[in-house]
């Protein structure tokens, strides 16, 4: 048995180096990950697959999102990527506050530090409507109920050291920081900027052509 695991080693190892490789470059350099929801919509859409940076804030260890060295912290409008532990699985969602912010909502309005941010309105489906918000700078779209919900509105709230503020950008449909609380910085393990490749629930989960290294 030994001779034959060895004799099988010997014609494969240049192989099995290069699994070896790949899984640690997964584990710690890049990463994509699949998005099965819809709570960052129109951002991202049900079915994308997102590449993940996940040397975007930190060094870590292979095989575990322990961090060896910090390299930045995340900012205002970056899409995390997290293992949260609330909620018991990998959410993807956007940072709106970081250490030292204070933040309220006031009817899907935001406000940092008593500064209310700018909105444009894009499309109003007569359920929702989409808007671009300027996150001090950073500008994206998110999408509202046109009736609101329980997560349209918070009061404020200052963020701790360590801790970040994320929210979906589907603001009626998400649960975020407005549900498993703020997110630990330990628990963050990358960034996200683009989508890899897009499959179409709703069609047979056929390819989406024009997702295809899609800038977030």
């Amino acid at each position: 048995m030994q001779i034959k695991l060895k004799t099988l080693y010997t014609e494969n190892k240049s192989f099995i180096l290069f699994i070896f490789l790949m899984c640690v470059f997964r584990s710690a350099v890049a990463d994509w990950n699949e998005v099965p929801t819809g709570s960052m919509q129109p951002t991202i859409v049900e079915g994308d697959r997102i590449l993940v940076n996940k040397l975007a804030y930190d060094v870590q260890t292979p095989f575990s999102n322990h961090s060896l060295y910090k390299l930045a912290d995340p900012l205002h409008g970056d899409i995390i990527i997290f293992d949260s532990e609330a909620s018991d699985k990998r959410l993807v969602k956007r940072v709106v506050g970081v250490p030292g912010d204070t933040i309220s909502l006031i009817d899907n309005t935001l406000y940092i530090n008593d500064q209310q941010l700018d909105y444009v309105d894009d499309i109003n489906s007569g359920r929702f409507t989409e808007k671009t918000e300027d996150l001090l700078g950073v500008q994206h779209r998110i999408r509202i109920a046109n009736r609101g919900s329980a997560l349209s509105s918070f009061t404020a709230v200052t963020i701790p050291a360590g801790y970040y503020l994320a929210m979906g950008d589907n603001r009626d449909n998400s649960a975020d920081s407005r549900v498993i609380g703020l997110i630990p910085r330990h628990e963050i393990i990358g960034r996200a900027k683009q989508v890899v490749v897009s499959l179409n629930y709703d069609k047979y989960y056929l390819p989406r052509s024009e997702r295809f290294l899609h800038t977030l």
